[in-house]
């Protein structure tokens, strides 16, 4: 979202954004001399205000509510997506007092609005208000230009939130950028949504877990905790993103759901009562255990979490936890590739004979290696990525 700020040192109404690389900013307008600091401060407030609730409607839009239905959460949704067409109007003609009364919406778009209306009635500056509104017409063109999956220019600041759902452009645009780097390019952070490229990165995951798998002789699932054991790795969420594949769903419902349920643990809701209930029970048993055999409990160890992601940016959390996940399969594989190095090596020697011929300073140059190694991951993680690509779409 953008927030506004007022910059004292030139009188000026400023609008700053995140790009995913760090945050930048624009003028939006000079403020009328003599403007008390109060006044200033707080159409910026009533700005900041309502781009955040018109985001909103980005990143929970009305096609991933549960329900559609007349009174639902579906229907509200659509509500505040449709009072865009107002926002601009509520600017320059605000509801204002009459007779004592103050007439207000239930819908937060709409209001958030209005307020800004009355904040920039109050001041009586046409220039400022004409300002305003053709910054709030971009911030609005922005949030539409990001729904249909292009993040340039201000669109660019959705690299930062968490949305309900995936656009299916952004998530092709951050599979190409995948399979050009399974590693995750840095691109993968300042123009995909975070919520599409973890659905990418769930896909690719899969896939290098599904090769390193065959190496390793051990389930897809269990790759990431054991690649912990070579280098600290945050193997839980990835883990648990391809336990939910392993049973079937795909990376979009994998992903999806673990977002979901982030974001109303981030609004104060409790997403499962029953598994959270589970969790108590076990982190019960687990401390009358400490208790019985007199060891220090550990509160960190009860797994009492709500949702394993950061809250306050499920996405980008989520994101970053496959990608390293990814990496611990590559991790894994280097490994046994050594492995099988040395058998090859033991075995040509055994074959040739002691005359044989040393390998060459190249063969045993350790960069020379890792590069080609790493070429050989990433050529079996793309053919098995590409073999599943129709669960990707």
């Amino acid at each position: 979202m953008t927030r506004y700020a007022v910059d004292r040192s030139r009188n000026a109404l400023i609008a700053s954004w995140n790009t995913g690389l760090g945050d930048t900013a624009a003028v939006v307008a000079d403020l009328p001399a003599g403007m008390s600091s109060h006044d200033a401060l707080a159409l910026a407030r009533a700005l900041t205000r309502l781009s955040e609730v018109c985001w909103r409607c980005y990143t929970h839009p009305a096609s991933a509510a549960g329900s559609q239905e007349p009174g639902s959460e579906g229907e509200r949704r659509q509500a505040e997506r449709d009072a865009f067409a107002v926002v601009l109007t509520a600017l320059t003609s605000p509801n204002l007092p009459s007779d004592g009364y103050l007439a207000r919406s239930f819908v937060r778009v709409e209001e958030a609005a209005h307020r800004v209306g009355r904040a920039l009635h109050a001041l009586g500056a046409a220039e400022l208000t004409t300002r305003v509104t053709i910054d709030v017409a971009a911030e609005l063109a922005a949030i539409e230009q990001a729904e249909l999956g292009n993040l340039a220019e201000r669109a660019r600041q959705a690299v930062a939130l968490t949305r309900e759902d995936a656009s299916p452009v952004q998530v092709a645009q951050a599979n190409n950028l995948l399979h050009d780097d399974p590693f995750g390019p840095e691109t993968l952070f300042t123009e995909i949504d975070p919520a599409a490229a973890a659905v990418a990165a769930a896909h690719w995951l899969d896939a290098a877990a599904t090769v390193t798998a065959e190496y390793a002789g051990l389930p897809a699932a269990q790759i990431v905790v054991e690649a912990d054991t070579i280098e600290a790795l945050p193997h839980e969420t990835p883990t648990l993103v391809l336990e939910l594949m392993a049973d079937g769903a795909s990376p979009r419902q994998a992903v999806m759901s673990l977002i979901r349920e982030a974001l109303r643990v981030a609004e104060g809701e409790i997403p499962d009562l029953t598994q959270l209930q589970q969790r108590i029970n076990a982190a019960e048993r687990l401390l009358a255990q400490w208790r019985e055999d007199q060891r220090e409990p550990r509160l960190d160890a009860l797994g009492l979490r709500l949702t394993p992601l950061d809250p306050a940016r499920p996405a980008l959390d989520l994101l970053e936890d496959l990608l390293s996940g990814i990496r611990g399969c590559w991790l894994l594989y280097a490994e046994y590739a050594t492995e099988r190095d040395e058998t090859d090596e033991t075995d040509v020697s055994r074959e040739e004979g002691p005359d044989a011929e040393a390998p060459d300073a190249e063969d045993l140059d350790e960069e020379g290696w890792r590069e080609r190694r790493i070429a050989s991951f990433f050529a079996e993680v793309r053919q098995a990525a590409a073999a599943r690509r129709d669960r990707l779409l």
